[in-house]
């Protein structure tokens, strides 16, 4: 059993009992949240297309932490102009274990 779930704009395939990384939510850790946007739902009994989200459906998750992902670097260069420039960038990211689809 697994669904499509949009959240924050990202679409997300999510299964019962996983760890997932997505854009940061503004629920404290340790909290619940309920995610209404499903998409698409599969289960034994068949497959469930939602036009644009399924009805009655739901996925339940609980909020682990808040973290930072992995440092990116910005390089940013013009040839034989002496313009170089560097940024880097940290995306915020929030660590949610999926509890109950359905």
């Amino acid at each position: 059993m697994f669904a499509v779930v949009d959240i924050l704009g990202q679409q997300f395939k999510v299964s019962e009992n996983t760890q997932y990384f997505v854009p940061k939510l503004e629920e404290e850790p340790d909290k619940s949240v309920t995610f209404k946007n499903v998409l698409m739902f599969v289960d034994d009994s068949g497959t469930k297309i939602g036009n644009p989200y399924v009805e009655g459906i739901k996925v339940d998750a609980k909020v682990l932490q808040h973290l930072k992902d992995d440092k990116v670097i910005v390089f940013k260069k013009k040839r034989r102009t002496g313009y170089d420039k560097k940024n880097g960038h940290r995306q915020q990211l929030t660590k949610i274990e999926i509890t109950k689809i359905g």
